[in-house]
C-alpha cells in the first residue's frame, strides 16, 4: 500500500526478529516502527524497555513510536508510574490514548453552544 509517497505496512511486519505492529517508510533510510501496547499488559514495563528497540536494531532504524492505550483510571495511573520509572514520561515518541468511558460525555449527549 502506498500513502502519499510513503510506504505503509498494515498489520504485523516481520523484520527477522519477530513481527512489528506497524512500519512507515519513506525510502530505505527513513523508516519508523510503531508499536501499539495495552496498558493492562502485565509485561508492558519490559516491553517498553526492550521490544521496540530490538525491532529497530533489526531494521537498522532508530525511529520508534510507542502507542499505549488505557481503558480505566487504574491502568492510566499504572502506565504513568511505569513511564516515570523508565524515564519515558516526557518523550515525544510515547503516545497515550485515553480510551476510558468514565471521563467523557457520550457523543449523543454533547450539546454545542453558539
Amino acid at each position: 500500500m502506498v500513502c502519499n509517497r510513503f510506504q505503509c505496512g498494515f498489520g504485523e511486519v516481520n523484520n527477522g526478529r519477530g513481527p512489528v505492529d506497524f512500519k512507515v517508510s519513506y525510502g530505505k533510510n527513513d523508516q519508523t516502527i510503531i508499536e501499539f501496547k495495552l496498558a493492562s499488559n502485565n509485561q508492558i514495563k519490559d516491553n517498553l524497555k526492550e521490544q521496540a528497540e530490538v525491532y529497530a536494531a533489526a531494521n537498522d532504524n532508530p525511529k520508534i513510536i510507542k502507542v499505549i492505550m488505557f481503558f480505566t483510571y487504574e491502568e492510566e495511573k499504572r502506565i504513568k508510574i511505569i513511564l516515570q520509572e523508565l524515564d519515558l514520561h516526557n518523550k515525544n515518541n510515547i503516545i497515550l490514548i485515553d480510551a476510558r468511558n468514565d471521563n467523557k460525555l457520550s457523543a449523543s449527549k454533547v450539546k454545542t453552544t453558539k
